[in-house]
């Protein structure tokens, strides 16, 4: 029996957290190995762990996978979130690159000098209200489903609504608009594994905070 997924960040958010929600959401219990200083980091490097030296990076099935995208597609292939055919897979691939979208600008929010943070926020609140979230509520409306593509659960309902939660940290009202987004979310949330990673005590990472990016500055050096 293959052992359970490593993964390999430091113990916050970043581009490691839509690879663990997928995890979970699929029901796969994961271990975690922070990197805590510059020397974790530099372990991994020289014993050839990571191909373009930098993380995350999951041990999996016997490969150390890099590049986020590439560990998304795997981990959705293989627990079946990835679609039907090449239609359906061609749509979610484009619902996820969305949400990676609007998500790249609330990841980078926390580190927007103080000056720059309420000019970001503005146009963060937005390209939510009235370009993503829109978008994503009328596919739903479009074909009266309960999830995004072929009536089904996968890879882009869960990153969506991984993104929904970050949307409502920043600003609960600003769902209040999308009703069948809320529905999702409810619905996702409400699976018995994504119920668990929900839950407090899970892998699960809180917001980013001050002491969560001198962490990374610690150990990333940056």
């Amino acid at each position: 029996m293959a052992g359970k997924p490593i993964l390999h960040y430091f113990n916050g958010r970043g581009r490691m957290e839509c690879i663990r929600w997928l995890l979970a959401a699929a029901g796969v219990e994961f271990e975690e190995e922070f990197i805590e200083k510059p020397e974790d980091l530099d372990k991994l490097k020289n014993d050839g762990s990571l191909m373009f030296q930098q993380v995350p990076m999951v041990e999996i099935d016997g490969m150390k996978l890099v590049q986020t995208r590439a560990i998304l597609n795997y981990i959705a292939t293989k627990y079946n979130l990835y679609g039907k055919d090449m239609k359906e897979r061609a749509l979610i691939d484009m619902y996820s690159e969305g949400v990676a979208d609007l998500g790249e600008m609330i990841m980078h929010l926390p580190l927007c000098p103080p000056a720059e943070k309420d000019a970001k926020l503005t146009l963060i609140r937005e390209k939510t209200t009235n370009r993503y979230l829109p978008a994503f509520e009328n596919v739903l409306k479009s074909h009266g489903q309960d999830y995004l593509v072929g009536n089904k659960l996968s890879r882009a309902d869960i990153h969506l609504v991984e993104l929904l939660y970050y949307v409502e940290e920043l600003d609960p009202s600003l769902l209040a608009n999308f009703p069948l987004l809320k529905a999702l979310k409810a619905r996702v949330s409400n699976l018995p594994a994504v119920k668990k990673f929900l839950q407090p005590g899970s892998q699960r990472k809180p917001p980013t905070d001050e002491k969560k990016i001198e962490e990374a500055r610690n150990a990333f050096k940056f």
